[in-house]
């Protein structure tokens, strides 16, 4: 019986690990083509059962995860960067056309993307003029890092009275391509601790053994691959990370993926464990418009320094990293 369990487990770890290099690959290639037969290939799947397999997993079917990826894309592009056209940002995100694209929008968020530049930009306006930060959907994000590892708190915020003053921290950074090993998860997770207390014992139970963890350059990180003011709750996605030598051999659960190399707006907040969310919207809502920077379409990620402590118990230390480019 417990070796049948094994086997069980076993078998859903390897199918599990097929599925994120294919969720890695469309990642990384969502404006060319994607065709069900180049995917099963990459998942090492029959072309026949990949599809089913793909649909169990992931709660929705292979073409509809590629057009709402596509289309959520779209969104975070119209929103933040003005200069590029409907036309532009259709081909970048991979519709054949601008017509169909406009199509797929509307159908998707019940707006045109002229419509939906519009409103955010207004939004964005009012944010600025009033101070206002309180976003309620993205300010309740991480929970926090076991103590076994760290004892550092992953939901983090500094009070608004601080924000002028620990924004003039951001720097921008040239970062190398780096490997990262990682364990993700897709669903809510604002606020649950134990979903993330969980995720980097797994990644740590993983990494230790193999003296990834004693490593003087090793560091800890968490990838999001989507945007909570876009995608729905249940389909977040997001990657608890530890960086790792290249060509690092994982397995199962434990994926491996390349953190792409280029500028970075660097941002150290000291802060306490409240509302997370209000420095990322600070970052993106205050810093940015006024940076001379767009966002750039690479992942942003919350890096955890291991050589820095803030001296208030009830305040933790992170840097956020946003990937940017010159407008």
């Amino acid at each position: 019986m417990v070796e049948e369990k094994r086997l069980d487990q076993n078998l859903y770890s390897t199918y599990l690990s097929r599925i994120n290099s294919v969720l890695d690959y469309i990642e990384q290639h969502l404006a060319e083509p994607l065709t069900l037969e180049e995917l099963s290939d990459v998942a090492n799947f029959s072309r026949f059962h990949f599809h089913r397999i793909f649909s169990v997993f992931m709660g929705e079917t292979l073409s509809h995860f590629i057009w709402r990826l596509r289309l959520e894309k779209a969104a975070v592009l119209l929103a933040n960067d003005s200069k590029k056209t409907v036309s532009e940002i259709a081909l970048d995100c991979g519709f054949s056309s601008p017509s169909s694209f406009s199509r797929s929008f509307k159908k998707y968020f019940e707006l045109t993307p002229l419509e939906w530049r519009k409103e955010k930009l207004e939004q964005s306006n009012l944010d600025q003029e009033e101070g206002n930060y309180d976003h309620t959907h993205s300010n309740e994000r991480k929970a926090s890092f076991p103590a076994p590892i760290y004892n550092r708190s992953v939901e983090i915020m500094m009070r608004r009275t601080n924000m002028e003053k620990m924004g003039k921290s951001v720097t921008i950074k040239q970062l190398p391509e780096t490997d990262v090993a990682y364990v993700r998860y897709i669903g809510p997770y604002a606020g649950d601790e134990k979903l993330f207390e969980t995720l980097f014992n797994k990644l740590c139970a993983w990494a230790g053994p193999r003296g990834l963890l004693q490593r003087s350059d090793a560091q800890y990180l968490i990838i999001y691959h989507d945007n909570p003011d876009v995608t729905e709750e249940d389909k977040l996605r997001l990657s608890v990370c530890v960086t790792v030598p290249k060509n690092t051999r994982v397995e199962g659960e434990i994926g491996r993926m390349t953190i792409a190399a280029g500028e970075y707006a660097a941002a150290r907040f000291e802060l306490d464990s409240s509302e997370y969310g209000k420095a990322w919207d600070w970052l993106y809502g205050q810093w940015l418009p006024q940076s001379g920077y767009l966002p750039d379409d690479r992942l942003p990620f919350e890096l955890y320094p291991t050589d820095v402590k803030s001296e208030c118990e009830d305040k933790k230390v992170v840097d956020i990293y946003l990937p940017v480019k010159k407008i």
